[in-house]
């Protein structure tokens, strides 16, 4: 019986030892985490970009603005209670993934599409926004007015979009017997489709409904969008802490407390006008 209880005093031990242990180890994990580092510095450092509108640019009086300045700045309030306690650090896009890893910023919020090469190299967030292709036209003095007839015109179409090596396969998946032009920039095919030279112009949605925005009655959206990807900010990975208090203060915005702003965001830059969630049980688990 001695011997027993000491074996059990043992098995005891060593139990409690496994209880006490779990929780030193949270503990220190918590510790490391880059939210705690955050909080101890006193801003949010946000790697982003200054010439993709609506997504991130400078206004007419050089203030940084957009979708994803927005998103950064609810970071920032959640944190601090004060939308203004973050820096911003521009990059272009290829200095996204980089900026992460070397720990120059904290998290990039730079309408940054999820793709699973991507998600080896970096911890995406739950996504902000789905984005795709599609064709903006004039609402007046144009040919066609709509997808429809886009398509049933066939051959007789011309598309124009930024020259690119993909430019002619993604036209052509919308509409497969399209004439393509390319042109320098995006500005060049606006002002071909300004000029009635093309009759539609490749963009990605969000630029359709920001120049739709922009210029109210003149621009139509064809009622057509294909080739969908997400958009999502990224951390580096490893720090579970972190990523988790992101996607709860997006998710909260999306669904939650912070709905109100989120919905302002969408209708500011997209036109979009987001339903309110439904009160009752949670319907994104429904």
């Amino acid at each position: 019986m001695f011997g027993l209880g000491l074996a059990g005093a043992a098995i005891g031990t060593a139990a409690a030892a496994s209880l006490i242990a779990p929780s030193a180890a949270q503990a220190q994990t918590a510790a490391k985490s880059k939210l705690y580092t955050i909080k101890e510095r006193g801003k949010l450092i946000v790697g982003t970009g200054s010439t993709n509108p609506p997504w991130h640019f400078q206004d007419a009086s050089g203030k940084l603005v957009g979708m994803d300045i927005d998103l950064a700045k609810l970071l920032a309030k959640g944190l601090f209670d004060d939308y203004e306690k973050v820096e911003f650090v521009l990059q272009g896009s290829d200095a996204r993934i980089p900026s992460l890893v070397t720990d120059k910023v904290d998290i990039v919020v730079q309408w940054m599409t999820v793709t699973p090469g991507r998600a080896q190299q970096v911890d995406f967030t739950i996504p902000y926004y789905r984005e795709g292709n599609g064709l903006l036209m004039l609402a007046r003095g144009g040919k066609y007015k709509n997808y429809e007839e886009l398509k049933a015109a066939g051959s007789a179409v011309t598309v124009g979009g930024m020259q690119n090596v993909f430019l002619e396969e993604w036209i052509h998946k919308a509409l497969p017997q399209a004439k393509v032009d390319a042109f320098d920039s995006p500005d060049s095919a606006m002002q071909a489709l300004n000029a009635r030279r093309i009759d539609a112009s490749l963009q990605d949605q969000s630029a359709v409904r920001w120049l739709m925005q922009q210029a109210p009655g003149r621009f139509v959206d064809s009622g057509f969008g294909w080739m969908p990807n997400s958009y999502a900010s990224a951390v580096k990975p490893g720090d579970p802490t972190w990523l988790n208090w992101v996607n709860t203060a997006y998710k909260e915005a999306m669904v939650g407390v912070d709905f109100d702003y989120f919905a302002a965001s969408y209708k500011k830059w997209f036109g979009i006008e987001l339903q309110i969630p439904k009160v009752g049980f949670p319907q994104e688990f429904a």
